[in-house]
């Protein structure tokens, strides 16, 4: 097994890329081990000093660090764990239907057109390119002309994130739909 490790937007987080599918649906974030219950995955990764978030997405694993430790000790750590998590082929997740954050984006019945269209562009433009940096943002809400947003995985604390968030998600909402004025993060 190969996995590919990718640098992220966020100095405190690495992408790793198993070659393989790690979530069936949706994502799942993990910020302490007593969380990381429901994922073996997880699990086993806050088992190892210095692990303060796991990230699963469809087909990638972001793990975020303290700053007290750096990466060249750590790295080796993780690709270790990870590669015997998918070669002795354990579970993911105990139970799928326990997925933090499943695709929360796409548009429910009782969404308002306004909020659809938010969600689409979510969806479809903006959600593919914050994967690719490791993370995910998800719609928390629509109110008063401002969209609120959770920003996960390497997204979550990343000193770029406010540029991403006001410079190109922003300017993308408010020029697809005239009714959004503002996107603020939600902790």
């Amino acid at each position: 097994m190969f996995i590919q490790t990718e640098q992220t937007p966020n100095p405190a987080s690495l992408k790793f890329l198993p070659g393989c599918e790690v979530m069936l649906r949706g994502t799942a974030e993990f910020k302490n081990a007593a969380a990381a219950k429901v994922s073996p995955l997880a699990e086993r990764l806050f088992k190892i000093p210095g692990v303060t978030g796991v990230f699963l997405a469809p087909d990638f694993v972001t793990v975020t660090k303290s700053s007290a430790v750096e990466w060249s000790p750590l790295r080796p750590l993780i690709l270790g764990a990870i590669m015997e998590h998918f070669t002795t082929g354990q579970k993911v997740m105990l139970d799928e239907d326990s997925v933090h954050g499943a695709p929360v984006s796409s548009a429910a019945a009782g969404d308002s057109d306004v909020v659809k269209q938010i969600k689409e562009l979510l969806d479809t433009r903006i959600r593919p390119a914050v994967a690719q940096d490791g993370g995910d943002i998800v719609f928390s809400s629509f109110e008063g002309g401002v969209v609120y947003l959770h920003m996960r995985g390497a997204c979550a604390g990343c000193p770029s994130s406010t540029a991403t968030l006001k410079s190109g998600i922003e300017n993308m909402l408010k020029h697809f739909i005239p009714e959004v004025e503002e996107v603020r993060a939600v902790n």
